[in-house]
C-alpha cells in the first residue's frame, strides 16, 4: 500500500497516510493529458464572435443606379462586400467549440496527474492549513520553508482565509476540491493539500 507522509506547516512529520494504489500508481497517458488540456482550453473560448452577411445588413433594398448606360460597373445593394457600410464575406459567427471526452477517461487522465505528482515527489500533504484571517506574509514563510515557489494549492471551499492569504502570490493558485483540473496539476510543479481534501478527491475518483 502506498503511503505519505503527512506534515504540519513547520515542516514537521505528524502522521502517515495510505493512498489507493488505484488512484495514485496510474501510469503517465501523455496522450491524453494532451487531449485533456486540448479540451479545457477550447471550453474557455467564448466563441461569440459575430458578423453579419448581407441578408442581414440593414438597407440595401434599393439599386443603387440603373443597370446600363451609366459607364459605372453594374451594382445591386449598396450594402456590397465591397462597399462601405456592407456586409462581410466568410466572417465569423458564434460557434461551440467544446470539445468531448468520455468520463472514464477524464477519471484516468486525473488519477494520471495526481499519480505523475507522487511520483516525482511533488505532492505535499498538511494535516491542516488554517488562518483566522488572511496572512499571506505568513503563508509565503511556510512556502518558504519547504522551498517552493511555485504551486497549487487545493483546499474546502469554506476555507476563505487560505484564498485570500495566497491570491496575491506569484505563481500560486488556489482551487477548491471539486475544481481540481488536469490542466492545473501539469501546469504548477507541486500540489499542496490537506488530509481531508485528498481524501474527498479519491472519493470522487472512485465514484
Amino acid at each position: 500500500m502506498l503511503t505519505l507522509d503527512v506534515v504540519n506547516t513547520k515542516k514537521e512529520k505528524v502522521s502517515s497516510l495510505e493512498l489507493d494504489n488505484d488512484i495514485f500508481t496510474v501510469l503517465p497517458h501523455h496522450e491524453l493529458f494532451s487531449e485533456m488540456i486540448n479540451l479545457q482550453l477550447a471550453k474557455r473560448r467564448g466563441g461569440n464572435a459575430s458578423t453579419k452577411t448581407r441578408g442581414f445588413v440593414r438597407g440595401g433594398g434599393k439599386k443603387p443606379w440603373r443597370q446600363k448606360g451609366t459607364g459605372r460597373a453594374r451594382v445591386g445593394s449598396s450594402r456590397s462586400p465591397l462597399w462601405v457600410g456592407g456586409a462581410v464575406v466568410f466572417g465569423p459567427h458564434p460557434r461551440d467549440y467544446t470539445l468531448k471526452m468520455p468520463k472514464k477517461a477524464k477519471k484516468l487522465v486525473l488519477k494520471s496527474a495526481l499519480s505523475l505528482k507522487i511520483k516525482e515527489n511533488k505532492l505535499l500533504l498538511f494535516d491542516d492549513i488554517q488562518f483566522n484571517e488572511p496572512k499571506t506574509k505568513e503563508f509565503t514563510k511556510i512556502l518558504s520553508n519547504f522551498n517552493i515557489s511555485n504551486a497549487l494549492i487545493v483546499d474546502e471551499k469554506t476555507n476563505v482565509n487560505l484564498e485570500k492569504s495566497v491570491r496575491n502570490i506569484k505563481n500560486i493558485k488556489y482551487l477548491a476540491v471539486d475544481g481540481i483540473n488536469v490542466y492545473d496539476l501539469l501546469k504548477y510543479d507541486y500540489l499542496i493539500t490537506t488530509v481531508t481534501s485528498l481524501k474527498k478527491i479519491e472519493g470522487n475518483l472512485k465514484k
